[in-house]
């Protein structure tokens, strides 16, 4: 078995093993199992980093074997520049988030932590896919343990939340299927994604497939305007459901647009640009502002994702290298970053059982160690130099000027507006006089939450300080599709 299929079957398997522990007496050993699991996750990842070849943007650690012959699909994977970081950010959450339930979760244990591990595999599928059907079959198959993970212990309207999540990925993915479809039988019966990259295709055709895959990617993604169930969701989520949700599942859509909607159908992409910067240009400016009267701090960090993503899309639909690159570095960042923050709240609503601001104050007095923590995430989520939120934003700020100086200038506005909603949380949340009793009696972060923090603080600066390494796997594969959506495909 190849380091590929490993990545994605070891935490299904564990998953699965996890699920027949029926009773919560086994939870121990449970959670042990879990974080065995999800350590061995991540370690069977770490080489596909240390053999990677840097210089060359063709698929590596390419695995093909037949699945269902009859319609020529096949199991087929591969990564690239582009995908690499996002199979070995996903394993690294997938810790993090095991760590993180340690205490909190006590009932149906197995079951949380075995959908985690599942759905950790099934998104690393996604992101490896080379096949049609097969990366169809992996982004179909993880709104399952998602579905599961809002509706079993999200928060009151957790069925709603869980239904209106389910239905709106769900119902944009049919199109796509479509498209799917379409380029099986234009490509005279081949499902293999790199293929369709090389077909000729007429403009009205490339136009109706580009809104075919918008349809999945844009919802997923969020863009404005069909990021409405966001917020609804991360607020009944459980923590981890919200940091993973954050972290990795936005980054599905956005994925989706570099190996399906550009590359496929170049020409469209180019004719639609201004619809794409138009609409992330209105993720980051107008939802940044709505970040800023929001009360709850799920919803408030919820509307920041859909700012920051917005940084994403913008990046890659300028096209050039620094946009995409800087997308690219954006969407880890961003995974890195909105766990981080997502977890922070997690720590207070495990004290106090309230996400409302109001409910809070003051709490530097009673916690310092984690306030520093939540200082270093929010000064990140501002786009702080020195921090992993920063090298993305100022990548794709640079791209947009080198393109047109004046979606250089609306983008950059939105650090202020990050900055604005941002540092106004964490003003009333943490400093200035205890504002409760509750708050007086907060006790600061154990030994779990301090590790679980402080991996992820480790995390941000490192990318913050030497992002090097990152952008060095990215840039040959970069530069190949930038090479290849400049070519018209009519």
């Amino acid at each position: 078995m190849g380091l590929l299929s490993l990545s994605i079957w070891v935490p299904i398997f564990f998953g699965l093993v996890l699920l027949a522990f029926g009773r919560d007496e086994q939870a121990p050993t449970v959670r042990w199992i879990a974080l065995v699991g999800a350590v061995a996750s991540f370690l069977v990842t770490i080489p596909l980093y240390t053999r990677f070849d840097a210089t060359t943007a063709a698929m590596q650690f390419v695995e093909k074997a037949p699945w269902i012959e009859r319609f020529a699909v096949n199991y087929h994977l591969g990564v690239d520049g582009i995908s690499l970081w996002f199979v070995l950010l996903t394993a690294f959450i997938n810790v993090i988030v095991v760590i993180s339930a340690w205490e909190v979760i006590t009932e149906r244990v197995n079951q949380y932590m075995g959908a985690f591990l599942i759905l950790s595999g099934l998104m690393i599928g996604v992101f490896t896919a080379l096949d049609g059907i097969l990366f169809y079959t992996f982004f179909e198959a993880t709104l399952i343990p998602m579905y599961l993970i809002i509706g079993i212990w999200g928060g009151p309207r957790k069925i709603y939340a869980a239904f209106k999540f389910f239905l709106y990925t769900l119902l944009g993915s049919l199109l796509m299927l479509i498209a799917l479809i379409y380029l099986y039988s234009k490509s005279g019966g081949s499902f293999d994604i790199l293929t369709w990259h090389k077909l000729p295709i007429s403009g009205t055709a490339q136009t109706l497939l580009f809104f075919g895959f918008f349809a999945a990617f844009a919802v997923k993604v969020p863009m404005w305007p069909v990021h409405t169930w966001l917020p609804d969701v991360h607020v009944e989520a459980p923590t981890g459901g919200s940091a993973v949700l954050a972290a990795i599942m936005l980054k599905l859509g956005a994925y989706g647009f570099l190996r399906f909607s550009m590359p496929i159908a170049p020409d469209a992409a180019h004719e639609w640009a201004w619809l794409m910067i138009a609409l992330s240009l209105i993720a980051v400016i107008y939802v940044g502002l709505v970040a800023m009267v929001q009360q709850d701090m799920k919803k408030l960090v919820a509307y920041s994702s859909v700012a920051h993503m917005g940084f994403v899309t913008l990046g890659f639909f300028i096209f050039n290298d620094l946009g995409v690159a800087g997308g690219v570095v954006q969407m880890i960042a961003h995974g890195f970053v909105s766990a981080a923050m997502f977890l922070c709240i997690g720590v207070l609503y495990d004290r106090m059982h309230s996400r409302e601001i109001a409910s809070y104050g003051g709490v530097v007095n009673t916690m310092p160690n984690f306030t520093a923590f939540a200082l270093l995430f929010a000064m990140a989520n501002c786009g702080l130099p020195a921090t992993a939120g920063f090298v993305g934003e100022w990548m794709v700020i640079l791209g947009a000027v080198k393109s047109n100086f004046w979606i250089g200038m609306a983008a950059a506005s939105a650090l202020i507006f990050g900055a604005a909603y941002t540092l106004w949380m964490f003003k009333r949340v943490y400093l200035g006089p205890v504002a409760n009793d509750e708050v007086k009696a907060l006790t600061d972060i154990n030994a779990r939450e301090f590790l679980m923090l402080a991996l992820l603080g480790i995390a941000v600066l490192y990318m913050g300080l030497y992002p090097k390494p990152f952008t060095d796997v990215m840039n040959v594969t970069v530069t190949e599709f930038l090479k290849h959506v400049a070519t018209s495909k009519l």
